[in-house]
């Protein structure tokens, strides 16, 4: 093939990839789902532009290559791998979070998000939930809310009292650097919005069906408790941001721009490089000349509905 050719069928697949991350970018973005005209007034007049729609596709696309690159040298080097995601409720952690492992192998890279702990799970050590969660060779591990609960939702919800609270802020940071020092590469990051973007993100998911399931009690008591959230922000930074983990906070008012610059912070954190690959050869469909297929019963199938 010519190198002409070469660069055309290059050039073919990208806007082939693109078009399919933009199809797959609207199934999880849905952000105008069946919401109020007055609300989406209200959103588009609270909000300056964003980034066009094919600058940030193809800058999500580029960023996605790159985490593939990380995710294979990660394997090959057998390193060890933490993500921790905090900050204020619809601040968009789950979105980053979403384009993070998008087009990643869920065998290497996986997400964990704890329910609220068991009656037994209140007996242990703080951490010991956790532990197992942790990675081993070769693995990456996002934390979507993770052990600061404790220094957060717990302690202004009241589900833990002050001794607690002060034992955690003990205890963790000694825990992460027995992480660090075990080769654990621990990364913090903590996503901040601000007050009226919060209530405006709460009002769409209240007017959205398909979001409302996102909005639970604690998130409507995290509105009436916005300062005390705040105050324990403060003093969890303070306590906890130490030089083996510090924190990184991504602004997060703007949802895209805050998905590219924090997945382009987190790819500057490694010393990755492009592991070599073996080409992969499609071998020959061996046909049987004596074999042949039965046919199945058409209850089995899925009907074509669509």
């Amino acid at each position: 093939m010519a190198p002409a050719d070469t660069e055309k069928t290059a050039e073919d697949w990208l806007e082939a990839e693109l078009m399919d991350s933009f199809d797959e970018e609207v199934e999880l973005e849905m952000e105008d789902a069946i919401l109020s005209m007055k609300i989406r007034e209200i959103y588009r007049k609270a909000h300056g532009p964003s980034i066009p729609r094919p600058e940030y596709f193809r800058a999500l696309l580029h960023l996605q290559a790159e985490l593939i690159k990380l995710q294979d040298w990660v394997m090959a080097n057998n390193e060890k791998v933490v993500v921790i995601f905090e900050g204020r409720d619809s601040a968009g952690k789950g979105g980053v979070i979403k384009r993070i492992t998008q087009r990643l192998n869920p065998r290497v890279v996986r997400t964990v998000a704890l329910p609220a702990p068991s009656d037994r799970e209140k007996t242990q050590w703080y951490f010991q939930r956790y532990v197992p969660h942790l990675p081993a060779g070769g693995e990456i591990v996002l934390f979507d809310r993770s052990w600061y609960n404790r220094a957060g939702v717990e302690r202004v919800m009241g589900f833990c009292d002050d001794k607690e609270v002060e034992d955690f802020f003990h205890d963790v940071p000694e825990f992460e650097r027995m992480l660090v020092r075990s080769g654990i590469r621990l990364v913090k990051y903590w996503f901040s919005i601000t007050d009226e973007e919060q209530q405006m993100r709460f009002l769409i998911r209240i007017h959205d069906p398909l979001k409302q399931w996102k909005l639970s009690p604690m998130d409507l008591q995290s509105r009436i408790r916005w300062e005390d959230y705040t105050k324990a922000k403060e003093e969890m930074f303070a306590r906890t941001n130490i030089p083996e983990a510090p924190w990184y906070i991504v602004p997060g008012n703007d949802k895209k721009r805050a998905r590219l610059n924090c997945i382009d912070h987190l790819l500057t954190l490694f010393p990755y490089e492009e592991v070599p690959h073996e080409d992969v050869h499609l071998p020959e469909r061996v046909f049987n000349a004596h074999y042949e297929r039965s046919t199945l019963p058409p209850d089995l199938y899925v009907p074509s509905k669509y």
